[in-house]
């Protein structure tokens, strides 16, 4: 490809995502992004009559689940990105809040009553609403499943979603935010459904430590599988064995093996897919000494790619 032609590529794939970004936050009339309450009618399990190949056919109302053009989870290949100039700025902020936290069978949730912050992109404001805990991961790096996936959600006040995704894997360096939640997680592991008040806590300490993560348009990961979501994906983090054990007996599927997260992918997971549609960014930027994480464009180093075909496991 040449110089020319290379420029152009990165324009339209710069302003692919920027459009996307701003349509899905200014569109009055867009379906409220909101995951199903009642989780018992869908499973994770893949040939199961009500597993992830199956949910588009469970209700009309998750159509998307299985004729989406920008669903999640994909996979963030590396190996396919482009460097391209900054698209613009990051700034986030998170304050304790009153909590309480959930069971909800396949994952274990923080759910936020009072303020704990927000996420503003392109100038909209998304409000931290909850975090919760998948493992293994949802999404893959060139193919590797994580350990556990953390995802902070966001919303505006019309319902538009905007999440944080951050990696972990096991490690020697204790995981000081989960290590305060494992009392209240070996409390509610054997019960799904239950939920109870755990006091104030500080989402600040889920916040990822990398420098590097990925951006892309997709969707929610659970029915309705609803599209227009921002992604944020973060490399890497470490936590430690035990913190992971006593999330891992709620978070999706209970205790795997250690070893074969590395060497094949569990199969209580949403396969990663990809589409024509979806732009996908790789950004990168300077830590700040501060609460409000807050980053200039010229600390900015971005790529992009127009995923093509299905990703490999």
């Amino acid at each position: 490809m040449g110089p020319a032609r290379r420029h152009l590529h990165h324009a339209v794939g710069a302003a692919l995502l920027a459009a996307a970004l701003l349509l899905s936050a200014a569109v009055p009339g867009a379906t409220a992004q909101q995951e199903t309450e009642d989780e018992h009618g869908f499973s994770y399990v893949p040939g199961s009559p009500n597993g992830p190949d199956r949910w588009g056919k469970i209700n009309t109302l998750w159509a998307e689940c299985s004729n989406g053009e920008m669903q999640s989870p994909i996979d963030l290949s590396d190996d396919r990105v482009t460097l391209v100039r900054s698209l613009g700025f990051l700034n986030y902020s998170y304050r304790p809040a009153e909590a309480s936290i959930v069971n909800r069978g396949h994952d274990i949730q923080v759910k936020f009553s009072g303020d704990a912050g927000r996420l503003v992109i392109n100038g909209t404001v998304y409000h931290l609403r909850q975090l919760h805990w998948h493992t293994p991961s949802e999404h893959t790096v060139d193919g590797r499943r994580y350990v556990m996936e953390l995802h902070l959600v966001h919303q505006t006040t019309e319902n538009k979603t905007a999440v944080i995704g951050v990696f972990y894997e096991t490690g020697n360096i204790p995981d000081l935010f989960l290590k305060t939640l494992e009392p209240s997680i070996r409390r509610i592991g054997d019960t799904r459904d239950r939920e109870e008040p755990i006091g104030v806590v500080d989402p600040n300490g889920a916040r990822a430590t990398g420098s590097v993560y990925y951006r892309y348009m997709g969707s929610l990961t659970t029915p309705p599988c609803t599209e227009g979501v921002v992604w944020t994906v973060f490399k890497t983090v470490c936590l430690n064995l035990n913190a992971w054990m006593a999330a891992s007996r709620v978070a999706g599927m209970g205790w795997v093996g250690l070893a074969s997260l590395t060497s094949s992918p569990q199969p209580f997971f949403r396969k990663p897919m990809s589409s024509t549609f979806q732009v996908l960014c790789l950004c990168r930027f300077a830590m700040w000494p501060s609460t409000s994480w807050i980053f200039s464009g010229r600390q900015w180093l971005t790529a992009m790619r127009t995923t093509r075909g299905r990703f490999r496991r």
